[in-house]
């Protein structure tokens, strides 16, 4: 857990898996459970939240090391780490308001050393063992597992859901 306590919970699979998919449809159910979602996404694509053309856009390519853009309904934080390290998924975590959220669901970032729910589908002829580590909490899958971890149905959002809700539960006693 990183020094603000938010639980950390990575959701990590092989690429085509579906965790965003899975992701999209489980975070408004936690929300309906009252629980206040974060989310920290890895990426190893190249990306750029801001518009080309955009004010904000132009002066942050002007050369401006951090910007924020901001309205009524949202801000955002863009900071330039040219050269830099990929960043610590507990030094991202604490930019986030933990006074504002419950829990921080992490897609990706595999080898951290925090909780996971790993996602498997046997579609991809990938091998599950890749995915599990000492940190795994349980498999959402598409297939039934022999395995000592609880097993979810990667297609039942609201089971994914449910078991995040418990875990968080029980990781505040």
């Amino acid at each position: 857990m990183s020094s603000n306590h938010l639980p950390l919970l990575a959701i990590v699979a092989y690429s085509g898996t579906g965790k965003t998919t899975l992701l999209k449809r489980v975070i408004p159910l936690l929300a309906n459970q009252g629980i206040r979602v974060g989310l920290i996404k890895h990426t190893h694509h190249q990306m750029d939240i801001d518009t080309p053309g955009k004010d904000s856009y132009e002066l942050r390519k002007a050369g401006a090391a951090q910007t924020i853009v901001a309205s009524s309904q949202r801000w955002a934080l863009m900071t330039e780490t040219p050269g830099q390290e990929e960043p610590h998924l507990y030094d991202l975590a604490e930019k986030m308001d933990a006074s504002t959220l419950d829990l921080v669901l992490v897609e990706g970032f595999k080898h951290e050393k925090i909780a996971k729910i790993a996602l498997f589908r046997q579609s991809l002829n990938r091998e599950l063992h890749d995915l599990i580590d000492e940190y795994v909490i349980a498999i959402a899958s598409d297939i039934e597992i022999s395995t000592m971890l609880p097993v979810l149905d990667i297609n039942q959002p609201e089971q994914v859901a449910n078991f995040i809700h418990q875990w968080l539960k029980n990781s505040r006693l």
